[in-house]
């Protein structure tokens, strides 16, 4: 869904002072920071200042896409000027220019969160400029511009003295705020990296507090979005995976397992239609409470929990202490949760501990289990009593607890967060003397062992196979997807995390990545941007499977494809091998027009690049020079035969492997026949190359390494 939200016309430097401040203030109405607006109007002046400059002027387009938050903001400008040279040095910083041109493009492109450029010599140059909005801006609807319209007209235009006027506000603020900060630097360096890491953790805590308030009006909304996920995802795994039985891909059903399946998609059916039913009709304002599963170290969770509790410890006489952690390994687990246990622990202890010492120490308990326990010196816990703290509002009949407030939640809630997460929770105390509280933690969360996720070390690539990254984190649908890809030419490789999924991606180089939106508790929008925004990502295809349709949203931010879910196996399947070709350049030797231009129709959704030659003398040059992934080659053409080509391109190192496909209309002999069929990959008659399926031949053709003999092809055998 585009919503257009203004259009300017670039005719002067008046118009180019107009864009930046437009740019400014709707950047200011979707509810970007300060920071933000200054980045964007900047990027949009440099831009708007080059058309001008250099094309004679344009048009600038503000523009909002998406149909789920984040939305994203897209500034789009078209000039009709000579276009831009040495487009791809500029773009890489090393293009050196006397004038200053290309630093402007190369300085907007460091402030957007993705940047592109089209330009044709002597056609003009077309730019994006896009950036996702904050996650707590409100979504922007189609009556929502109008509003946005109303404020852009009250607006009265600046001239060129007051925005210069405003730019440098914008730079003594901007340089305030870096003294600021330099400052505010030099003093948290000569601090503690733990109590900084401890307050850096509590305020990440106070600001999502902060955040649930203030958009306390948004909880219906946001309920039946959540909800409606939870419901229909395992509803969609079931419809799924009672079509694949259906389809027979594991094995034959009897009749009656055949009619037991249907019985079971019928009602999944019917669930389904009731689910989306209450949904719509359901007015509930609610919260609700989830795992949210993340890889984190006992190193740095101790670290952040020492500073956030240091300064409640103002018992000289009590010491805390956290002990040193053994060889531990990460933990897939909600660190938030394992961190609101452990101070209740703490605080207990603070409370409860007149002198002495509270010790916090972690533990692998067996191969699958961590403990992490605490323990003091304080009044203890009789036997009799033990049981009791743990249910709600009971709080024991102790002196020091007369002096304590509390509300008697705490261990409660520990109880129920630890059950949350697969844990449990022991306490060891006598009066007197002291107590220890432990938590027994899974070291993955229960989800995760369903369906492990790959590491690069336990990776091993097939190399007669493609690699293809799974960036999912439900084992349901991970359990799909590998069926899809069994018994195919694909690798299946499962993250379930996108932080997981960026260590596989720069280790193992997959060929194809299909992303799920919906990740748990993380931003794929933004890791989707970011992939198409690396340098050494942004070539590499995505495919992204979600339930949510925002399918305009996706291609803006670089997806290759958009798949909603649920995922039928043919259409993953044609994506894949689609996908697959993309980026391959392939050579096309004939020396008829119309026979080239129908093998170029037939290839075109192939993804490739094609560079062709009107003969073999062509061909064999423009072969070495440019050294394409695949040739199609003709048999019968004027100046040499397709023979006459094999054997010149056999004898040449740089092209002797370059697999070779034979697409001819005349009538082989059986020698014929026999002597390509050793020396190419396949051979196409020109009748049959509608019915051809191009994509599959052209990935079965790169599959191979080249002529299954690598002899050259000697004179005599074209006779």
């Amino acid at each position: 869904m585009t919503l257009p939200l203004l259009t300017l016309t670039i005719r002067s430097e008046h118009d180019t002072v107009a864009a930046r401040q437009r740019a400014r203030l709707i950047a200011r109405l979707l509810g970007f920071d300060t920071q933000d607006q200054t980045r964007i109007s900047t990027a949009v002046s440099e831009i708007a200042r080059n058309s001008y400059n250099y094309a004679g002027g344009g048009r600038v387009e503000y523009l909002l896409e998406g149909r789920t938050p984040p939305q994203l903001f897209i500034v789009k400008m078209t000039d009709a000027g000579p276009g831009i040279r040495d487009l791809d040095t500029i773009l890489e910083g090393r293009y050196q220019s006397p004038t200053g041109m290309g630093l402007g493009i190369l300085g907007a492109q460091r402030l957007m969160d993705q940047f592109q450029v089209d330009s044709v010599p002597g056609k003009g140059t077309t730019i994006w400029l896009k950036k996702l909005l904050p996650s707590r801006a409100r979504l922007v609807r189609d009556v929502d511009v109008s509003r946005i319209a109303d404020a852009l007209a009250e607006e009265r235009p600046q001239d060129p003295l007051q925005e210069m006027q405003y730019q440098n506000q914008e730079l003594l603020a901007a340089l305030q705020e870096i003294q600021t900060r330099q400052t505010e630097l030099i003093r948290l360096n000569r601090e503690m990296e733990d109590t900084n890491r401890g307050v850096v953790a509590l305020y990440a805590e106070l600001d999502e507090q902060a955040d649930h308030l203030r958009r306390a009006d948004q909880l219906k909304s946001r309920f039946l979005s959540n909800m409606s996920h939870e419901f229909r995802s395992p509803l969609n795994s079931i419809l799924a995976l009672t079509g694949l039985l259906h389809s027979r891909s594991s094995g034959d059903l009897s009749p009656d397992q055949d009619q037991q399946v249907g019985y079971i998609k019928r009602a999944a059916h019917d669930l389904l239609d009731l689910v989306n039913d209450l949904l719509d009709l359901a007015k509930v304002e609610a919260g609700k409470v989830e795992a949210k599963p993340l890889e984190f170290d006992v190193i740095n969770l101790f670290a952040a929990l020492r500073g956030m509790l240091r300064p409640l410890l103002l018992n000289q006489s009590l010491d805390l202490v956290f002990e040193n952690v053994g060889d531990i390994p990460l933990i897939y687990s909600d660190e938030g949760k394992v961190s609101q246990i452990l101070r209740n622990f703490i605080s207990n202890s603070l409370k409860f501990t007149e002198k002495g010492a509270i010790r916090v120490s972690a533990a692998l308990t067996g191969p699958d289990e961590v403990s992490f326990s605490v323990s003091d010196t304080g009044i203890g816990i009789a036997a009799e009593d033990q049981k009791q703290i743990f249910e709600d509002f009971v709080q024991l009949d102790h002196p020091i607890q007369k002096r304590v407030k509390g509300t008697g939640l705490g261990l409660p809630l520990s109880k129920k967060l630890a059950g949350l997460l697969g844990g449990r929770i022991t306490v060891e105390s006598r009066l007197g003397e002291g107590s220890t509280f432990t938590l027994y933690l899974p070291l993955r969360y229960r989800d995760a062992a369903e369906e492990p996720v790959t590491s690069p070390a336990m990776w091993v690539p097939d190399p007669q196979k493609i690699p293809v990254l799974i960036v999912e984190d439900s084992p349901e649908i991970v359990a799909i997807y590998r069926n899809f890809l069994a018994q195919t030419r694909f690798q299946m490789v499962v993250a379930a995390t996108t932080r997981n999924a960026e260590t596989l991606v720069n280790t193992i180089r997959p060929r194809i990545i299909v992303l799920d939106i919906l990740l748990r508790s993380e931003d794929a929008w933004g890791f989707l941007a970011r992939l198409k925004s690396g340098a050494a990502t942004k070539d590499i295809p995505i495919v992204v499977a979600s339930t949510i349709e925002d399918q305009a949203k996706a291609f803006h931010l670089g997806a290759d494809r958009y798949l909603v879910k649920p995922v039928e196996r043919i259409d993953l399947l044609d994506q894949l091998e689609t996908l697959a070709t993309k980026g391959t350049k392939i050579l096309i030797i004939d020396d008829q027009e119309r026979d080239r231009y129908i093998l170029r129709q037939e290839l075109a959704n192939s993804l490739v690049s094609i560079v062709e030659a009107s003969n073999g003398t062509l061909g064999i040059a423009l072969a070495r020079q440019d050294r394409p992934n695949l040739i199609f080659l003709d048999l019968t053409m004027p100046d040499m035969t397709g023979f006459e080509v094999l054997r010149e391109l056999s004898r040449d190192a740089s092209t002797a492997n370059v697999p070779v496909i034979v697409v001819t209309s005349r009538v082989l002999t059986e020698t014929e026949r026999a002597v390509l069929m050793q020396h190419t990959v396949a051979i196409i008659d020109k009748a049959g190359l509608a019915q051809a399926n191009m994509t599959q031949v052209v990935s079965n053709a790169l599959n191979r390494e080249g002529p299954s003999n690598g002899s050259p092809i000697t004179a005599s055998t074209t006779k």
